[in-house]
């Protein structure tokens, strides 16, 4: 899969608003921006596996492919949703815990990066990952 490896964080698009607009105060979106996140995904079949490790925090995520699970940002925030496979990317739809609110986010391999897009309430911010 195109996704398998280790992806470290290159640079943000607009992740400074988004984080804004999801309510994350400017103090924590300051440090958010310089996380030095790395991603190493794994998968077996329809299952998935997301180690995350960053200026912040540790964590991993289990997840099968339209089954859905809970997940919490590193800010706390809880989402509610599936991944499924939509034409080679990966295509998230979660809804905030706290206030029912849609945050959509879709994974692809794109010229050997890894671009993360997210949209909530109208801003759409992206991630951009290389592969190490």
């Amino acid at each position: 899969m195109a996704f398998d490896g280790t992806w470290k964080i290159d640079r943000n698009e607009n992740y400074d608003k988004f984080m804004e607009k999801m309510g994350i105060n400017v103090v924590k979106r300051k440090l958010a921006a310089h996380d030095n996140l790395k991603l190493t995904l794994t998968q077996e079949g329809n299952k998935f596996t997301v180690k995350e490790s960053s200026t912040f925090r540790n964590t991993e995520i289990v997840f099968e492919l339209g089954v859905a699970f809970t997940y919490s940002l590193a800010d706390g925030t809880e989402l509610s949703g599936t991944w499924n496979l939509e034409g080679g990317k990966l295509v998230g739809k979660f809804k905030r815990v706290d206030n029912g609110k849609e945050l959509n986010a879709v994974r692809e391999v794109v010229g050997g990066e890894m671009v993360q897009t997210y949209v909530y309430e109208g801003v759409e911010a992206k991630r951009i990952f290389k592969k190490e």
